[in-house]
This record gives structure tokens, C-alpha cells and sequence, in this order.
């Protein structure tokens, strides 16, 4: 494959078994897919693997643990990262890969539209919402914190994020508007997850609550 071409996507993964094959199969072509495992204890690695995907161990548990190491592991100019638990269609990758080239942007992030309600819960929500209010006051026009985005890989290894757990995309933000970058952002559809998988941050209070205190953190520095 072209190396200037193909796009990597980096699917960091926790116990998503009942979403891969959704989520592998909506790969437009030229994608290759990075599944980094976390600790799935539900065959994740093994069905990734079947399906024709990369995959990494990371066996640090955490989001930004994951993302790093399949960061690392990618070897195109381009990576994507997103959830891999089917709330997400990689088929609208192409779309942020595309305004990424033909604009010069540095950053193309997406920015969740629920497809119906009930999908987005109400706590996951209201946090999200607060955490975008303080990045537009630093100057960074984004209504989420980018759950889709697409990259350079030298440019994000350059960039230095250290966060490990979920506060990684806060930071990349952060420093993305520190080091003057153009970030873009356009709307993705955000629907269910697939059945048998769990949100590590929506699916309850306490996963919330523990995001926003790693998220938190990041924004003390």
C-alpha cells in the first residue's frame, strides 16, 4: 500500500468483542486498523485479529495508555483514533482525513450528534459540555473533546502527551492550542453502542465521574 495514501486507525480496546465486527467491517479501504488491547478478558484480541486487524498488548490499564502504544505501532503519515465500541462509524473517517490534507489543518476532530435520544446520557453529557466551555475561553473553538480525530503521527509524537488515562484527548487539545495548531471540527453521528459492551465513561456515574478527575487534572497543569 502507499504510505502516503493508507491511514492508520488506531481502536484502543476493553472487553468490545460484540462491537469489532461492526466496527472492522465499516473500514473504508486504504484503513488499516490498530486494535490496542487493554486487558480483554472476552476474546477481543482474538476476534481482531481474525478480522484482519493489527494488534498491540498494552497491558497499563487506560485509555491514554492504549492510544500511545498505537501510536507508536502506527506507521503511516496519517492516524486515526477512535472508540471501538461501535458508537462511532469509521466509514466518516474519510471525511476528517480529507479536510486534514486539502486544508493544512493540523488537528481534524469530530463533534458528537447523538442519532437519537438517550444515546448520549445525561452526566456524560453535562461533563463534556463544561470541559469544551473552558477550552473555547483558552482560545480552541471545539464543542467536544474530540472522540474521533485525525493526525499526523510525527506531528502528535512531537507534541509530547503524557496523560495515560482518560484525560489523553484533554491534553492533546491543550497543547494542540498551545503549540498554535489549526484545529478543525466537524460533525460525526454518535449512536448506540453495539449490544454486550459497556461505555468505560458514559455507561455509569462512577466511570464519569472518574474521567472529569483524570480530565481535571490535566486542565490544573
Amino acid at each position: 500500500m502507499d504510505q502516503d495514501t493508507t491511514v492508520d486507525v488506531v481502536l484502543p480496546c476493553l472487553d468490545e468483542a460484540g462491537a469489532l465486527p461492526l466496527v472492522l467491517n465499516a473500514l473504508p479501504p486504504l484503513y488499516r486498523a490498530i486494535v490496542v488491547d487493554n486487558g480483554s478478558v472476552d476474546g477481543s484480541p482474538e476476534i481482531a485479529a481474525s478480522l484482519g486487524a493489527k494488534v498491540l498488548h498494552e497491558p497499563r490499564r487506560g485509555y491514554g495508555a492504549a492510544v500511545h502504544t498505537g501510536l507508536e505501532g502506527a506507521t503511516a503519515d496519517v492516524v486515526c483514533f477512535c472508540d471501538a465500541d461501535g458508537s462511532l462509524d469509521l466509514a466518516e473517517l474519510p471525511r476528517l482525513v480529507d479536510t486534514l490534507r486539502d486544508t493544512g489543518a493540523d488537528l481534524v476532530v469530530g463533534r458528537r450528534v447523538p442519532t437519537g435520544p438517550g444515546v448520549w446520557p445525561w452526566h456524560a453529557k453535562l461533563g463534556n459540555r463544561i470541559l469544551s466551555y473552558l477550552l473555547r475561553r483558552r482560545g480552541l473553538p471545539v464543542r467536544d473533546i474530540a472522540p474521533m480525530r485525525a493526525v499526523r503521527r510525527t506531528a502528535l509524537l512531537d507534541l509530547g502527551i503524557t496523560d495515560r488515562a482518560f484525560g489523553y484527548p484533554l491534553e492533546l487539545l491543550i497543547k494542540a492550542q498551545r503549540a498554535g495548531w489549526d484545529v478543525r471540527e466537524l460533525d460525526v453521528f454518535y449512536g448506540e453502542r453495539a449490544k454486550g459492551t459497556k461505555s468505560k465513561v458514559s455507561g455509569s456515574l462512577r466511570g464519569t465521574a472518574r474521567a472529569v478527575r483524570d480530565m481535571g487534572r490535566v486542565m490544573a497543569r
